[in-house]
């Protein structure tokens, strides 16, 4: 399997995201175990994977893992969170679920600020773009680039028929070039119909909508969960 190649930056965006949204709250699928963060998350290469699971050496977290983690079961359980050295094998052991968020989402943010103004710094020529809010996060067209893939930023999973998911179909009105940037490349004339694709991993987390001006972005669907749903009628009618 090829080396993950997604940016670091958009991974420890949309992990934040997921967690404040409360993608770590009990599973309905496993709901006897608490949530592990990154392995639980989307973000993670083998999420819902049972075979043919790619080496952690591979995935791009690996790059914040000191050296004396590369070797252990589950590295991203190694990376150092703030100067008292609490990793998540820390945090397991002496932490609870609400401290472990606690300490990842103040690293999170952090690192994605540093991270950001190191690009800066390194490109002084251009304009540092807002950062992007974390529930604007944008689909990736099925066809944007040669390499089709799932319309998640933050997931790896290449296009395949025969591996499942969802479709969905957006029109959008002249506003947008079709197909993104490919030879010969044009203005829509009327509507542009664009595809994405979540693959199956990530649509049984996330739905894709078009919402204005943002164009389409993900959806949590943790919210529509059986659990959540419960619990929300719970509330009103107390």
């Amino acid at each position: 399997m090829h080396k993950d190649e997604r940016d670091l930056l958009d991974v420890l965006k949309f992990e934040l995201n997921f967690l404040e949204k409360g993608g770590y709250g009990r599973s309905v699928r496993t709901p006897w175990r608490p949530q592990f963060v990154f392995e639980d998350s989307p973000t993670c290469m083998n999420y819902d994977s049972k075979e043919n699971k790619a080496p952690c050496s591979d995935c791009v977290l690996m790059q914040l893992v000191p050296p004396e983690g590369w070797s252990e079961p589950i590295p991203c359980r190694h990376i150092p969170f703030n100067a008292e050295g609490e990793t998540l094998t820390s945090l397991y052991a002496h932490g609870d679920q609400y401290e472990t968020e606690e300490v990842v989402g103040k690293w999170l943010r952090e690192t994605i600020a540093k991270l950001e103004t190191e690009r800066a710094n390194r490109q002084p020529e251009v304009m540092p773009k807002s950062p992007q809010l974390a529930e604007s996060t944008r689909g990736i067209p099925l066809h944007q680039n040669t390499n089709p893939k799932c319309a998640n930023p933050a997931c790896p999973t290449v296009f395949h028929w025969l591996i499942g998911g969802k479709f969905f179909r957006f029109s959008e009105q002249h506003r947008d070039p079709c197909g993104g940037k490919s030879s010969g490349e044009s203005k829509c004339s009327g509507s542009c119909v664009k595809h994405f694709w979540l693959c199956e991993s990530c649509c049984n987390v996330f739905t894709l909508a078009h919402i204005e001006p943002e164009g389409v972005i993900l959806k949590l669907l943790r919210t529509e969960l059986p659990e959540a749903a419960a619990a929300a009628q719970k509330m009103v009618a107390g």
